[in-house]
Protein backbone atom coordinates (compact mmCIF):
# COMPACT_ATOMS: atom_id res chain seq x y z
CA UNK A 1 0.00 0.00 0.00
CA UNK A 2 1.29 3.52 -0.73
CA UNK A 3 0.22 6.26 1.29
CA UNK A 4 -0.55 9.75 -0.42
CA UNK A 5 0.14 12.69 1.58
CA UNK A 6 -1.88 14.69 0.14
CA UNK A 7 -3.39 15.35 -2.91
CA UNK A 8 -6.53 16.58 -0.49
CA UNK A 9 -4.07 19.62 1.70
CA UNK A 10 -0.64 20.42 2.14
CA UNK A 11 0.09 18.11 5.27
CA UNK A 12 4.02 19.12 5.74
CA UNK A 13 3.29 22.82 5.70
CA UNK A 14 0.54 22.60 8.18
CA UNK A 15 0.00 19.58 9.82
CA UNK A 16 3.55 17.75 10.41
CA UNK A 17 3.16 17.59 14.26
CA UNK A 18 -0.10 15.46 13.56
CA UNK A 19 1.46 13.23 11.09
CA UNK A 20 4.47 12.71 12.58
CA UNK A 21 1.99 11.17 15.97
CA UNK A 22 0.01 9.08 13.49
CA UNK A 23 3.65 7.52 12.31
CA UNK A 24 3.86 6.95 16.10
CA UNK A 25 0.73 5.81 16.44
CA UNK A 26 0.68 3.39 14.06
CA UNK A 27 -3.02 4.64 12.18
CA UNK A 28 -4.76 7.00 11.28
CA UNK A 29 -8.71 8.04 10.43
CA UNK A 30 -9.74 9.71 7.40
CA UNK A 31 -13.31 10.63 5.89
CA UNK A 32 -14.84 9.30 3.34
CA UNK A 33 -15.01 12.70 1.04
CA UNK A 34 -18.39 11.30 -0.23
CA UNK A 35 -19.66 10.26 2.39
CA UNK A 36 -19.00 12.08 5.73
CA UNK A 37 -19.86 10.33 8.39
CA UNK A 38 -18.10 7.26 6.85
CA UNK A 39 -14.58 7.28 8.62
CA UNK A 40 -11.82 4.69 7.36
CA UNK A 41 -9.02 3.50 9.75
CA UNK A 42 -5.78 2.86 8.00
CA UNK A 43 -2.53 1.58 9.40
CA UNK A 44 0.31 3.06 8.98
CA UNK A 45 2.86 0.37 9.77
CA UNK A 46 6.09 -0.19 8.04
CA UNK A 47 4.71 -4.17 7.27
CA UNK A 48 1.81 -2.51 4.73
CA UNK A 49 3.24 0.63 3.90
CA UNK A 50 5.66 0.11 0.70
CA UNK A 51 6.32 4.21 0.69
CA UNK A 52 4.93 7.30 1.05
CA UNK A 53 4.52 10.34 -1.20
CA UNK A 54 4.59 13.49 0.23
CA UNK A 55 3.04 16.51 -1.88
CA UNK A 56 3.85 20.22 -0.53
CA UNK A 57 4.58 23.52 -0.97
CA UNK A 58 6.56 24.47 2.06
CA UNK A 59 7.51 20.88 3.66
CA UNK A 60 10.31 22.98 5.84
CA UNK A 61 8.08 22.20 8.90
CA UNK A 62 8.77 18.31 8.41
CA UNK A 63 12.48 18.50 7.73
CA UNK A 64 14.06 18.22 11.22
CA UNK A 65 12.35 15.21 12.08
CA UNK A 66 13.05 13.45 8.90
CA UNK A 67 14.85 10.41 10.71
CA UNK A 68 11.29 9.48 12.02
CA UNK A 69 10.75 8.28 8.46
CA UNK A 70 13.31 5.67 8.52
CA UNK A 71 11.76 2.93 8.24
CA UNK A 72 9.48 3.73 5.26
CA UNK A 73 10.39 4.57 1.46
CA UNK A 74 9.42 7.94 0.34
CA UNK A 75 9.88 11.38 -1.97
CA UNK A 76 8.52 14.85 -1.86
CA UNK A 77 6.36 16.49 -5.06
CA UNK A 78 7.86 19.70 -4.12
CA UNK A 79 5.89 22.37 -6.12
CA UNK A 80 7.73 25.38 -6.81
CA UNK A 81 6.37 28.04 -9.18
CA UNK A 82 6.76 31.58 -10.25
CA UNK A 83 3.40 33.08 -9.11
CA UNK A 84 3.02 35.92 -6.72
CA UNK A 85 0.72 36.89 -4.02
CA UNK A 86 -1.60 37.46 -6.68
CA UNK A 87 -1.88 33.25 -7.12
CA UNK A 88 -0.62 32.14 -4.13
CA UNK A 89 -1.10 34.60 -1.49
CA UNK A 90 0.20 32.59 1.74
CA UNK A 91 3.03 30.20 0.43
CA UNK A 92 6.78 31.87 1.39
CA UNK A 93 8.93 34.07 -0.48
CA UNK A 94 10.35 32.06 -2.99
CA UNK A 95 13.73 33.13 -3.09
CA UNK A 96 13.93 33.86 0.56
CA UNK A 97 12.58 30.49 1.89
CA UNK A 98 11.35 28.19 -0.63
CA UNK A 99 14.31 27.95 -2.88
CA UNK A 100 16.96 27.49 0.47
CA UNK A 101 14.16 24.40 1.69
CA UNK A 102 14.19 23.02 -1.43
CA UNK A 103 18.06 23.13 -1.40
CA UNK A 104 18.25 21.77 2.27
CA UNK A 105 15.58 18.94 1.75
CA UNK A 106 17.59 17.44 -1.28
CA UNK A 107 20.83 17.66 0.92
CA UNK A 108 19.11 15.99 3.66
CA UNK A 109 17.67 13.05 1.84
CA UNK A 110 19.10 12.98 -1.77
CA UNK A 111 17.83 14.65 -4.87
CA UNK A 112 16.01 11.11 -6.06
CA UNK A 113 13.76 11.45 -3.68
CA UNK A 114 12.23 15.42 -4.38
CA UNK A 115 10.78 16.11 -7.11
CA UNK A 116 10.30 19.53 -8.70
CA UNK A 117 6.48 20.41 -9.54
CA UNK A 118 6.38 23.16 -11.87
CA UNK A 119 2.37 23.09 -12.21
CA UNK A 120 -0.37 24.05 -12.69
CA UNK A 121 0.71 26.37 -15.61
CA UNK A 122 -1.53 29.36 -16.10
CA UNK A 123 -1.82 32.22 -18.79
CA UNK A 124 -2.93 36.34 -18.32
CA UNK A 125 -1.40 39.44 -19.12
CA UNK A 126 1.06 39.21 -16.73
CA UNK A 127 2.11 35.53 -16.69
CA UNK A 128 2.83 35.20 -20.68
CA UNK A 129 4.40 32.39 -22.45
CA UNK A 130 7.68 33.92 -22.31
CA UNK A 131 7.36 35.07 -18.72
CA UNK A 132 7.22 31.00 -18.18
CA UNK A 133 10.08 30.47 -19.98
CA UNK A 134 12.39 32.86 -18.11
CA UNK A 135 11.31 32.31 -14.68
CA UNK A 136 11.39 28.56 -15.56
CA UNK A 137 14.57 29.15 -16.36
CA UNK A 138 15.71 30.88 -13.45
CA UNK A 139 14.25 28.50 -10.87
CA UNK A 140 15.70 25.12 -12.84
CA UNK A 141 19.28 27.49 -12.53
CA UNK A 142 19.23 27.58 -9.19
CA UNK A 143 17.71 23.80 -8.48
CA UNK A 144 20.14 22.44 -10.66
CA UNK A 145 21.88 19.03 -9.00
CA UNK A 146 18.94 19.27 -6.40
CA UNK A 147 16.32 17.35 -8.23
CA UNK A 148 16.51 14.41 -10.96
CA UNK A 149 12.95 15.82 -12.57
CA UNK A 150 10.26 18.09 -12.67
CA UNK A 151 6.94 17.35 -13.63
CA UNK A 152 4.61 20.32 -15.14
CA UNK A 153 1.18 20.59 -16.43
CA UNK A 154 -1.38 23.25 -17.26
CA UNK A 155 -4.61 24.58 -15.19
CA UNK A 156 -7.58 22.76 -15.96
CA UNK A 157 -10.75 24.79 -15.67
CA UNK A 158 -12.63 23.31 -13.15
CA UNK A 159 -16.23 24.84 -12.20
CA UNK A 160 -14.24 26.10 -8.45
CA UNK A 161 -11.27 27.04 -10.19
CA UNK A 162 -12.86 29.29 -12.59
CA UNK A 163 -14.53 30.68 -9.88
CA UNK A 164 -11.55 30.89 -7.53
CA UNK A 165 -9.47 32.59 -10.49
CA UNK A 166 -11.79 34.88 -12.21
CA UNK A 167 -9.94 37.95 -10.97
CA UNK A 168 -6.91 36.50 -12.59
CA UNK A 169 -8.57 37.34 -16.50
CA UNK A 170 -7.14 33.77 -16.96
CA UNK A 171 -6.69 32.98 -21.02
CA UNK A 172 -6.75 29.31 -22.21
CA UNK A 173 -4.20 28.00 -24.25
CA UNK A 174 -4.24 26.16 -27.11
CA UNK A 175 -2.90 22.54 -27.80
CA UNK A 176 -0.51 23.72 -29.96
CA UNK A 177 0.83 26.47 -27.35
CA UNK A 178 0.72 23.78 -24.41
CA UNK A 179 3.34 21.29 -26.79
CA UNK A 180 5.64 24.21 -27.83
CA UNK A 181 5.99 25.99 -24.15
CA UNK A 182 6.32 22.07 -22.69
CA UNK A 183 9.37 21.29 -25.58
CA UNK A 184 11.00 24.30 -24.58
CA UNK A 185 10.96 23.84 -20.71
CA UNK A 186 11.93 20.73 -21.24
CA UNK A 187 14.92 21.76 -22.90
CA UNK A 188 16.07 24.36 -20.45
CA UNK A 189 15.67 21.80 -18.06
CA UNK A 190 17.59 19.55 -20.18
CA UNK A 191 20.72 21.60 -19.95
CA UNK A 192 20.43 21.59 -15.87
CA UNK A 193 20.43 18.19 -15.75
CA UNK A 194 16.73 17.93 -15.17
CA UNK A 195 14.11 15.60 -17.20
CA UNK A 196 10.94 17.08 -17.67
CA UNK A 197 7.34 15.24 -18.00
CA UNK A 198 3.77 16.16 -18.37
CA UNK A 199 1.06 15.44 -15.77
CA UNK A 200 -2.26 14.40 -16.77
CA UNK A 201 -2.02 16.03 -20.32
CA UNK A 202 -3.17 14.73 -23.51
CA UNK A 203 -0.47 15.64 -25.16
CA UNK A 204 2.02 13.40 -27.14
CA UNK A 205 5.37 14.57 -26.64
CA UNK A 206 7.22 11.31 -26.84
CA UNK A 207 9.56 12.32 -30.17
CA UNK A 208 10.61 14.94 -28.16
CA UNK A 209 11.52 12.72 -25.15
CA UNK A 210 9.01 13.89 -22.91
CA UNK A 211 6.89 10.95 -21.13
CA UNK A 212 3.80 11.24 -18.85
CA UNK A 213 4.49 11.39 -15.25
CA UNK A 214 3.10 9.36 -12.88
CA UNK A 215 3.44 11.60 -9.99
CA UNK A 216 2.54 8.45 -7.27
CA UNK A 217 5.57 6.67 -8.82
CA UNK A 218 5.75 2.91 -8.46
CA UNK A 219 9.19 2.70 -9.92
CA UNK A 220 10.86 5.31 -7.59
CA UNK A 221 9.79 3.68 -4.65
CA UNK A 222 10.71 0.59 -6.18
CA UNK A 223 14.28 2.33 -6.84
CA UNK A 224 14.30 3.75 -3.38
CA UNK A 225 12.68 0.72 -1.19
CA UNK A 226 15.29 -1.82 -3.19
CA UNK A 227 11.77 -3.89 -4.10
CA UNK A 228 8.93 -4.35 -6.80
CA UNK A 229 5.88 -3.27 -6.40
CA UNK A 230 2.64 -5.51 -7.67
CA UNK A 231 0.79 -2.39 -7.68
CA UNK A 232 -1.68 -1.61 -10.42
CA UNK A 233 -3.07 1.65 -12.06
CA UNK A 234 -5.29 4.02 -9.76
CA UNK A 235 -8.65 3.88 -11.52
CA UNK A 236 -9.94 7.01 -9.33
CA UNK A 237 -7.58 9.57 -11.17
CA UNK A 238 -8.34 10.84 -14.47
CA UNK A 239 -7.98 8.34 -17.53
CA UNK A 240 -4.38 10.42 -18.91
CA UNK A 241 -3.66 10.21 -15.31
CA UNK A 242 -0.25 7.75 -14.91
CA UNK A 243 -0.20 7.44 -11.15
CA UNK A 244 -0.21 4.13 -9.04
CA UNK A 245 -2.63 3.24 -6.50
CA UNK A 246 -2.61 5.08 -3.62
CA UNK A 247 -4.43 5.53 -0.16
CA UNK A 248 -5.13 9.31 0.71
CA UNK A 249 -4.77 10.20 4.24
CA UNK A 250 -5.69 14.08 3.74
CA UNK A 251 -9.04 16.13 3.90
CA UNK A 252 -10.65 18.49 1.44
CA UNK A 253 -10.83 21.93 3.08
CA UNK A 254 -7.80 22.34 5.15
CA UNK A 255 -5.29 23.63 3.17
CA UNK A 256 -3.96 27.27 3.86
CA UNK A 257 -1.72 28.02 1.23
CA UNK A 258 -5.11 30.25 -0.53
CA UNK A 259 -3.78 29.37 -3.98
CA UNK A 260 -6.57 30.42 -6.26
CA UNK A 261 -5.97 27.67 -8.69
CA UNK A 262 -6.88 25.28 -6.20
CA UNK A 263 -9.20 22.16 -6.91
CA UNK A 264 -9.24 20.88 -2.70
CA UNK A 265 -10.88 24.27 -1.15
CA UNK A 266 -14.54 25.62 -1.31
CA UNK A 267 -13.78 29.00 0.42
CA UNK A 268 -11.44 30.37 2.77
CA UNK A 269 -14.23 30.74 5.60
CA UNK A 270 -14.20 26.62 5.94
CA UNK A 271 -10.74 26.26 4.88
CA UNK A 272 -10.43 28.08 9.06
CA UNK A 273 -13.52 26.45 10.23
CA UNK A 274 -12.24 23.50 9.50
CA UNK A 275 -8.48 24.27 10.97
CA UNK A 276 -9.58 25.48 13.78
CA UNK A 277 -10.68 22.38 14.53
CA UNK A 278 -7.36 20.45 14.06
CA UNK A 279 -6.16 18.99 16.96
CA UNK A 280 -2.40 17.35 16.64
CA UNK A 281 -3.22 14.71 19.09
CA UNK A 282 -6.05 13.24 17.22
CA UNK A 283 -6.65 10.47 14.59
CA UNK A 284 -8.66 12.69 12.31
CA UNK A 285 -7.24 15.37 10.64
CA UNK A 286 -9.86 17.96 11.70
CA UNK A 287 -13.08 17.40 14.10
CA UNK A 288 -14.04 14.71 16.15
CA UNK A 289 -15.89 11.44 16.08
CA UNK A 290 -19.85 11.97 16.44
CA UNK A 291 -22.06 9.37 17.95
CA UNK A 292 -23.08 9.19 13.63
CA UNK A 293 -19.87 8.45 12.51
CA UNK A 294 -19.28 4.38 11.56
CA UNK A 295 -15.53 3.41 11.53
CA UNK A 296 -14.63 0.59 9.31
CA UNK A 297 -10.68 -1.12 9.37
CA UNK A 298 -9.61 -0.65 6.01
CA UNK A 299 -7.81 -3.69 4.51
CA UNK A 300 -4.13 -3.04 4.20
CA UNK A 301 -1.26 -5.33 2.90
CA UNK A 302 2.18 -4.89 1.48
CA UNK A 303 2.35 -4.91 -2.13
CA UNK A 304 5.87 -6.14 -2.28
CA UNK A 305 6.62 -8.63 -4.91
CA UNK A 306 8.78 -11.18 -2.56
CA UNK A 307 9.87 -13.13 -6.06
CA UNK A 308 13.10 -11.25 -7.10
CA UNK A 309 15.41 -11.03 -9.85
CA UNK A 310 19.01 -10.04 -9.27
CA UNK A 311 19.04 -7.87 -12.50
CA UNK A 312 15.96 -5.68 -11.34
CA UNK A 313 18.02 -3.74 -9.85
CA UNK A 314 20.84 -2.94 -11.57
CA UNK A 315 22.03 0.10 -13.29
Amino acid sequence: MIISASRRTDIPAYFSEWFYNRIRAGCVLVRNPMNFHQIGKISLSPDVVDGIVFWSKNPAPMIDRLDELREYPYYFQFTLTAYGKDVEPNVPPKDDAMIPSFRRLSEKIGKEKVVWRYDPILFNEKYTFAYHLRSFGLLASKLAGCTEKCTVSFLDFYRKTEKNTRPLNLLKPTFPQKEELTRRLSAIARDYGIEVDVCAEDLDLGTFGIRPASCIDKGRLERLGGYKLKLGKDKNQRPECGCAASVDIGAYNTCKNGCLYCYANDNPGLVNRNCLEHDPSSPLLFGKIGENDVIKVREARSCKDRQLNFWDFQP
